[in-house]
């Protein structure tokens, strides 16, 4: 029996403005871009300040030391853009120092086949090739208005000050105290005495905060120096010297090979507009999927998805995702760092400037906290992109030396048909729950005309692989037994730790006025508008 109130009702009205918007799943970042949107600077410069301020705020979602993607949509060029800066495998990584523990499942975000001491999910040998800091720059370098140094220096202040650790704060590293205790940096980053989570005492009045000053200095040099000191220069070689001390094969040689692309995004059709997505080794292939499924299957009416509308959403998503996992991954081989041919620990946020411009980013670590381990050198917190391999030898995503990985973002750009011109950019956190709740979004502003708070209020469900297909208790009884005829289902409830659904962000321009929303069981998540 759950213990959960059955009365209690939770709301988090879209915020509103006739200029330009933020929506991040801390509102502390949100308030960066907005503050940059307001000195002048566009969806872009936004998106860059509210980037690294995430990984300030919210440092077990995502930072330097991660990768991720972005759409952008520029409105004066009625154009749509992918910049792609996902993770690599080390071109010294070894699949043999990966063995498989025999008949055991990983207990991770993936249910992969455990490997030997988790070697592919924690410490430095989960380590992969960072691209957040590249991907970020090449997108400024291509779009950017004002200084990168000027957009980065809101981010240098947060680590300056300090991560003040409230009640979430606390509970996310109570989450994961037994394995930062394992690495001594991250154990003396996040806890007390090597042991206990840091918590801040439960009154109003604590200022109990996290010290990232080895942080903001390095932040600092990628301010002073520009993107690429994170791979040609000394904070680079400094973080490469740390992983390889404690046992990775992440070299400097990886990280001055890395390039972020620009690449062409995905234009999917549907009714009647276009959903702009990240293409190749993201979810917006499958997300492509889904939607065309649904194109066929779904017949819309009313304002709001029935019975019949969710039974459609798991039956696109199910067979999706089947596909998804049997055949997606990275199958050109060892990486030579040219350019190719062809609670999750992620966070995202969204922008909208008031000349329409958007972003949609979409950043992680991958698991919470990432591979649990510090670079002393630098204050990062490092990635554990090693995980989103198949430890299994011989298919198409499985662990190899310079490989890229098959990552769950789904940043997207959405358009409207006809006359009315509604725009929104969205994505989400959540491992593999990411793209049903993409999908099932641009569903509600597509297919029912619902406006950004009715969207992200709407209940939804997830089926992200597996025969299971997961409801939300808020779903009308006719609609849970829509599903319950032709799927296996569970109900759950919305809550704030942990999310049995994903964490979405979202913007929406439409008529010359802005919308933004966040998670509405998101505590740190929300939307601000430029004053």
């Amino acid at each position: 029996m759950s213990s959960f109130s059955r009365s209690q009702v939770v709301r988090k009205p879209a915020v509103s403005g006739a200029g330009g918007l933020v929506a991040a799943q801390h509102r502390g970042a949100a308030e960066v871009g907005a503050e940059v949107l307001a000195a002048g600077g566009d969806a872009l410069d936004a998106a860059v300040a509210t980037s690294f301020a995430l990984g300030v705020l919210e440092p077990w979602m995502s930072g330097p030391a991660g990768g991720g993607a972005m759409m952008l949509w520029r409105a004066e060029e009625q154009k749509a853009y992918c910049v792609f800066y996902g993770m690599r495998a080390p071109a010294g990584l070894d699949p043999a120092d990966y063995p498989l523990s025999g008949g055991k499942v990983s207990d991770d975000l993936f249910p992969w086949a455990a490997v030997v001491d988790d070697r592919n999910v924690q410490g430095a040998t989960a380590v992969a090739v960072p691209g957040l800091v590249d991907g970020i720059g090449l997108a400024h370098g291509r779009f950017g208005r004002l200084p990168w140094r000027e957009l980065l220096q809101p981010a240098v202040g947060l680590a300056r000050k300090g991560l003040l650790v409230d009640w979430y704060a606390a509970l996310m590293i109570a989450s994961a105290t037994r394995i930062l205790a394992r690495d001594p940096d991250a154990a003396a980053l996040f806890l007390e005495d090597g042991q206990w989570p840091t918590i801040a005492g439960w009154t109003a009045l604590s200022d109990k905060r996290l010290d990232f000053s080895r942080m903001a200095d390095t932040l600092a040099e990628i301010a002073d120096k520009g993107p690429r000191e994170l791979y040609d220069g000394e904070v680079g070689r400094a973080l490469a010297r740390d992983v390889q001390a404690k046992g990775g094969s992440l070299s400097a040689a990886d990280l001055a090979a890395y390039h972020a692309e620009l690449q062409e995004p995905l234009a999917i059709p549907y009714r009647g507009g276009r959903v702009f997505a990240a293409p190749r080794l993201t979810a917006g292939p499958t997300l492509a999927d889904v939607l065309g499924r649904l194109s066929e299957t779904l017949r819309p009416a009313g304002k709001a998805p029935d019975g019949t509308a969710y039974a459609a959403y798991a039956a696109a998503l199910g067979a999706a995702y089947e596909k998804r996992l049997s055949g997606m991954g990275d199958t050109e081989g060892a990486w030579s760092g040219e350019s190719p041919e062809a609670p999750a620990c992620t966070t995202h946020f969204s922008v909208v400037d008031r000349q329409g411009n958007m972003a949609a980013v979409t950043q992680t670590l991958l698991s919470s906290f990432g591979a649990r381990c510090v670079s002393p050198s630098t204050g990062l917190l490092l990635n554990n992109g090693i995980m989103w391999f198949d430890p299994e030898p011989g298919r198409p995503n499985s662990l190899a030396p310079g490989k890229r990985c098959l990552m769950n973002v789904c940043p997207v750009v959405g358009e409207s048909g006809g006359a009315d011109g509604r725009r929104f950019a969205l994505g989400a956190s959540g491992g593999r729950k990411i793209m049903p709740a993409v999908a099932q979004l641009s569903s509600f502003l597509l297919d029912y005309g619902m406006s950004l708070d009715e969207a992200f209020h709407q209940p939804r469900i997830d089926c992200s692989g597996g025969p299971t297909v997961v409801a939300d208790e808020a779903l009308p009884a006719g609609a849970l037994a829509a599903l319950t005829a032709g799927h296996e289902v569970v109900t759950t409830k919305r809550t704030v730790f942990p999310y049995a659904f994903a964490c979405p962000a979202g913007v929406l321009r439409d008529a010359g006025a802005s919308w933004g929303a966040t998670e509405p069981l998101s505590p740190w998540g929300d939307a601000v508008a430029e004053a």
